[in-house]
């Protein structure tokens, strides 16, 4: 553990002594990868768009979106499913922009030794105790992390 209480707060990379950078989390119940961009069509109102060389290694069972960016678009689709770490877009007037969001579930050998556990109880330890008790009106000393640390003593 990085100290007592963590908060989700992160040092601003831009100036790390006087800013927090807070950001907001992705959350699933399996482990998911995001990958987006915006692509512009072809001439033929394709466009084809590389993955890195490790996608297709590391994710399986992929999702897709597609944004039309300044126009309609009804007939866009994706014209090639992901393969050899690329997929095809198509269906757009040429030189329309498209916002892209694919997500893949990992399969590699980590997740698949590791798989998420969705709901599980507390050690009996940390039973009766909260992530974040105040915002359930709870007082600090029901903080998980104070049971962790301060009640191990």
């Amino acid at each position: 553990s990085s100290g007592w209480p963590f908060d989700g707060r992160r040092y601003s990379p831009l100036d790390p002594a006087n800013t927090y950078l807070n950001h907001a989390s992705v959350e699933s119940p399996e482990l998911k990868n995001m990958y987006d961009g915006v692509s512009t069509l072809n001439a033929r109102g394709e466009a084809v768009v590389d993955l890195p060389r490790w996608f297709g290694a590391l994710n399986a069972d992929f999702r897709y979106q597609l944004t039309p960016i300044g126009g309609a678009a009804p007939a866009l689709h994706i014209a090639r499913e992901i393969a050899d770490n690329r997929f095809t877009i198509a269906g757009g007037p040429p030189g329309l922009k498209v916002s892209w969001l694919v997500t893949g579930v990992r399969q590699d050998a980590w997740a698949k030794a590791n798989p998420l556990i969705v709901e599980e109880p507390k050690p009996a330890a940390e039973r009766g105790t909260f992530l974040h008790p105040e915002v359930l009106g709870q007082p600090r000393d029901k903080q998980v992390e104070y049971a962790r640390h301060v009640r191990a003593r």
